[in-house]
């Protein structure tokens, strides 16, 4: 079967022309890049993506088609996603399918055929734009105009799209033979809430994997809820978008500071940083990628991290009582902070990626020794 048309209009005014794959329709979202190599099904799957159309900047994305166990949510939660080619015939073993079947099956439009390496270097001279994607409505003019009146992801609360409506217990951990993470375990379980602002499934294992018993609560569950627990520790998980709408949480885990062990993550990051009386700001194009160098300023060590993050915590709003902890490299961008009297601590990147670096899964280890 023929291929559709379909196009991506940029707010700037900006269209591009290929051919669509997966789901026909239209869709908007804010467009951003991926500078990795593997990994796309984490990246389809990553709730953090909520309200993106994602391009790849690896041209060939597919051949290595997909599988049931390297999902990080039910399903894809991208908006829309973009490469250089599509591969219909995907080699690997452990393939239970293509990606264009997958992107159909699940409604998430893909276009393919554009010259990604020109619309990569647009959003990093220009920044991160809303787009709009479509293979129903090719005028330009219409579809230019859709771009510029569709919401931003600037004061949107995504993370109510993707979070939980239910409390329940996790107890799976790796369960894969490829998985070369070392993790160590407890001496004796620990008890952890994890909050879930759009959880990747990775990090509960991860958590599994250090001996933690985990309840997963949504986000916005109150503080009281929580510590009525009484978990050894307190998880903040990834999640979409922009932190600052999310007022209910920052007041709960400022309700949680002092109480508990706490470790957050991407998300979970900002929000504590928020909590603390700290202030976000929108980066001009994002981290997104597993090759992202981060100094871990204890340490003196450089460690390549996983990232998908549009926002950042300003370091010169951190209070007194907290300090910066990594830096990234490239921006020198806050990537870590620690609270110096409470045992608290968070990281704006992924030390649980898969596909992706090992470099920082130490940092799971940090928080158990924390609640041992």
């Amino acid at each position: 079967m023929a291929q559709p048309i379909a196009k991506l209009a940029l707010e700037d005014g900006t269209v591009y022309v290929g051919k669509g794959f997966g789901a026909a329709g239209e869709t908007f979202g804010e467009a951003v890049f991926n500078t990795s190599m593997t990994g796309y099904q984490e990246v389809l799957t990553d709730p953090s993506y909520k309200g993106q159309i994602v391009t790849m900047t690896y041209p060939l994305i597919g051949n290595y088609g997909i599988n049931a166990e390297d999902r990080e949510s039910k399903v894809p939660q991208v908006d829309g996603f973009i490469v250089r080619e599509c591969t219909r015939i995907p080699s690997n073993f452990r393939s239970h399918g293509t990606l264009s079947d997958y992107l159909a099956e699940h409604r998430i439009l893909g276009l393919e055929g554009i010259d990604t390496r020109s619309l990569v270097r647009r959003l990093r001279v220009r920044g991160a734009m809303t787009g709009v994607l479509s293979t129903t409505d090719l005028d330009n003019a219409s579809l230019v105009r859709k771009a510029r009146q569709a919401p931003s992801i600037v004061g949107r609360d995504l993370a109510k799209v993707v979070m939980p409506t239910k409390t329940f217990a996790w107890n799976e951990g790796f369960n894969s033979p490829f998985v070369t993470q070392e993790l160590h375990k407890s001496k004796r379980p620990h008890r952890v809430v994890a909050l879930d602002f759009g959880m990747k499934w990775n990090i509960l294992r991860c958590l599994v994997q250090i001996g933690c018993e985990v309840t997963v609560m949504p986000g916005s569950t109150p503080a009281k809820d929580v510590l009525a627990l009484d978990p050894d520790g307190v998880f903040i998980s990834n999640g979409p978008g922009d932190p600052e709408p999310l007022d209910y949480a920052i007041g709960n885990i400022r309700q949680l500071i002092g109480k508990k062990p706490i470790f957050g993550i991407c998300l979970g990051h900002q929000l504590l940083g928020l909590a603390f009386g700290a202030k976000t700001f929108k980066l001009k194009f994002g981290h997104r990628g597993a090759n992202q160098p981060v100094l871990n300023q204890k340490t003196g060590r450089v460690e390549i991290t996983t990232q998908n993050h549009g926002f950042a915590v300003d370091p010169t709003t951190l209070p007194a009582d907290v300090e910066a902890t990594h830096i990234n490299l490239n921006d020198n961008t806050l990537e870590g902070m620690r609270h110096k009297r409470y045992p608290i601590f968070s990281v704006q990147y992924h030390p649980e990626a898969s596909a992706g670096p090992h470099d920082s899964t130490y940092l799971f280890d940090e928080f158990r020794k924390l609640m041992d």
